[in-house]
């Protein structure tokens, strides 16, 4: 158990600060709710109506396409910095990940995801 004490010791501090730093402002926030105050805030303007509304899936699938080639290039971007040291492996090796994200893209091109409606 000696060996775990210094874990114990780092949790005990983990929660320790976060509440020591919400606790005062819990503490003396002003408690007063009003009718104004319990509405929902939409760009200072009264909601109409419902204000759930359904959204097509196809904006998701735009969003996911999008985050599957924005990771790309964050991927991308060290082995370019390093590409001269890397050798003939690491080439091989980033034209294997581009084409499976080639595959990737024709896929959700075949499947329509990327046709605006």
């Amino acid at each position: 158990m000696a060996e775990f004490s210094g874990v114990g010791i780092f949790l005990v501090i983990a929660l320790f600060f976060p509440l020591m730093a919400l606790l005062p402002s819990w503490l003396i926030q002003p408690r007063q709710p009003t009718e104004e105050k319990q509405k929902p805030y939409e760009c200072g303007v009264d909601t109409i109506g419902k204000s759930w509304v359904q959204y097509r899936v196809s904006y998701f699938l735009y969003a996911l396409v999008f985050l599957v080639f924005d990771i790309e290039t964050v991927f991308l971007y060290p082995w370019a910095v390093k590409f001269g040291e890397l050798g003939l492996f690491a080439l091989i090796e980033m034209f294997i990940f581009l084409g499976i994200l080639v595959m990737g893209l024709w896929y959700a091109w075949k499947k329509g995801a990327l046709t605006w409606k």
